[in-house]
């Protein structure tokens, strides 16, 4: 049956009419996480899962602790179908809790260790979540104490979970506690009675925020495994893969692209505690990795600090990069490089081990789905461009999302009259070897891309506005060998005041809870902004400035930008 047993209000689910296609065709099958990760277990319980610092965990052993900790969220209350946010950085306690999550029927919410307040405060009311699960050893920022201020203000919020450190507060879930709290016996019955619906969510994601807050994702059991499945059918991975990447492991792309096809395909996940060179080298020459996906900003860190030229890469399957590939070719001595392209809303699209260099080097490759639909539209309408011109991609197909969680409104304004989601995103489509490719031109997204991380300049925008020294504000992405792109604050200051800059804009940000990386790197202050025949700020103009200002001092775009 191709519908879900229990629906989740808020949550728009595929019609039947459109996904018995899917199952005609066999991209949608009868599965959930769960029972593909207890397939693999059955079958290689001896190989290795998950890798770190501190050793290895084979399936059999992660299995086991998975199950306990399954059984310890359901004895202390949690119930099958409520939200859990997650604010952990990359361990192997996430993965774990993760799994456990899932065996639980407990959704996970895929918010940040960087988001605070004004993040996590929004996201936690508008999904209802029960539980906050944080590192408890940071030395960065106290997020036992974070969580106890979120818990105090949002009514649902009923379990702190504080994964390492040291805890004597009653009132606070130690990870480790739980994970003995019930036997594996009890743990299993436990389990066994907790519904599995393919057509159920399994995680909700977050949008990189295209108005305001960064909305609700809702994926799903049996569409996320046929996404996975058809990276490792597209890549050709198999067991033997050896999977590391130190982006946020909760994001949409590592668990397609990276650890998700490793550890639902049998293979090997690697865990890093940090992004130090000397973390990283440790991991790629210890663990034997194959398959990588390291920001071009760290990669070229690494390059730089000589750590590239001390490995063999001969056995590597491939880098994968967003974008075009000639930007980290140089750092890889030779090993595959495939673009990717994607958003947390559906598509997957990759260059793969044959394609020449035509699309490797131009295009960031096509669908891994088959049934995957893409339209370039002209932007502001439901019309086609024409062939091979400039459009918003417009997405439709078993991994597209149908609708943001409890967004109406957005909703109205996301989707064409027949399903496709508008993306956001400025593309066209290339024609090589018969075969569609996507060629990324930018955006028609408010947003800056700072190294994978979606930053919504109007969420920041109005937030700063509150400063005593801001009259107007307009952010914009200005162009970042490293990060891609790095956030510009174009100020109108209040009068009187002569010079505003990114540090202290930061403090003001800081204090009202938005996370760090959304803060503007650079201001620059301006007398009136260029507006559009419309009226409206021209941010595409304001960019020039910057360039403009930038090149007027003999520097990068991102150089000394204040």
């Amino acid at each position: 049956m191709s519908k879900v047993q229990q629906p989740i209000p808020g949550v728009v689910y595929p019609p039947q009419s459109r996904t018995q296609r899917y199952v005609d065709a066999g991209i949608l099958r009868d599965v959930t996480l769960v029972s593909v990760f207890a397939g693999i277990v059955a079958t290689h319980p001896d190989r290795v899962a998950v890798s770190d610092v501190r050793g290895t965990l084979t399936y059999a052993v992660l299995d086991d602790v998975t199950d306990r900790l399954a059984g310890a969220f359901l004895t202390i209350g949690l119930k099958p179908l409520d939200r859990v946010v997650f604010q952990l950085n990359n361990s192997r306690e996430l993965i774990i809790a993760y799994l456990a999550c899932l065996k639980a029927g407990l959704i996970p919410m895929a918010t940040l260790a960087a988001h605070r307040r004004h993040e996590i405060g929004y996201l936690a009311r508008h999904a209802s979540a029960r539980a906050h699960i944080v590192d408890g050893d940071s030395s960065k920022f106290d997020f036992v104490a974070f969580a106890k201020t979120m818990r105090d203000e949002i009514d649902s919020l009923q379990e702190i979970i504080v994964v390492r450190g040291a805890n004597d507060d009653p009132a606070v879930r130690s990870f480790e506690a739980l994970s003995t709290l019930v036997s594996r016996d009890e743990a299993r019955a436990l389990i066994a009675a907790v519904p599995r619906d393919p057509w159920q969510v399994c995680i909700f994601q977050l949008s990189g925020g295209t108005t305001g807050i960064p909305k609700i994702i809702p994926r799903f059991h049996n569409e996320y495994i046929q996404q996975i499945r058809s990276v490792i059918t597209w890549q050709g991975l198999d067991h033997t893969m050896v999977s590391y990447t130190p982006n946020p492991l909760l994001h949409n792309a590592p668990m397609i692209c990276y650890w998700g096809p490793a550890l639902f395909g049998g293979g090997e996940m690697v865990i890093g505690e940090d992004m130090e060179p000397a973390t990283i080298r440790r991991i790629l020459k210890e663990r034997k990795v194959n398959w990588v996906c390291i920001p071009p900003v760290i990669l070229m860190r690494l390059k730089a600090a000589g750590v590239l030229d001390e490995l063999d890469f001969s056995h590597v399957k491939g880098f994968t990069v967003p974008g075009g590939a000639k930007r980290i070719e140089d750092a890889t001595r030779g090993a595959p490089v495939f673009p990717l392209f994607g958003m947390t809303e559906g598509i997957i699209c990759y260059c793969r081990k044959g394609d020449g260099r035509e699309a490797i080097e131009t295009t960031c490759g096509r669908p891994t789905s088959p049934l995957d639909e893409m339209r370039i539209l002209v932007p502001g309408t439901e019309t086609d461009c024409p062939p091979g011109e400039t459009g918003e991609l417009a997405i439709r197909g078993p991994s597209s999302i149908l609708g943001y969680f409890d967004a109406e409104e957005r909703n109205r304004e996301a989707f064409t009259a027949d399903g496709f989601y508008r993306s956001g995103d400025l593309c066209s489509i290339k024609m090589i070897g018969g075969e569609p490719h996507i060629v990324f031109q930018g955006r028609l997204k408010d947003v800056v891309n700072r190294g994978g991380e979606k930053i919504n300049c109007l969420e920041v925008e109005l937030i700063a506005i509150g400063h005593s020294k801001v009259a107007s504000i307009s952010i914009i992405p200005v162009p970042d060998p490293g990060y891609g792109e790095r956030a510009c604050a174009f100020v109108i200051p209040a009068p009187g005041v002569t010079e505003l800059s990114p540090k202290e804009l930061g403090v003001f940000l800081e204090e009202r809870g938005l996370a760090k990386f959304k803060w503007p790197e650079f201001v620059e202050l301006i007398s009136e902004f260029p507006v559009t025949s419309a009226g409206k700020i021209s941010k595409p103009r304001l960019r020039e400035i910057a360039l403009e200002r930038a090149k007027a001092r003999g520097q990068h775009a991102t150089e000394g930008v204040s």
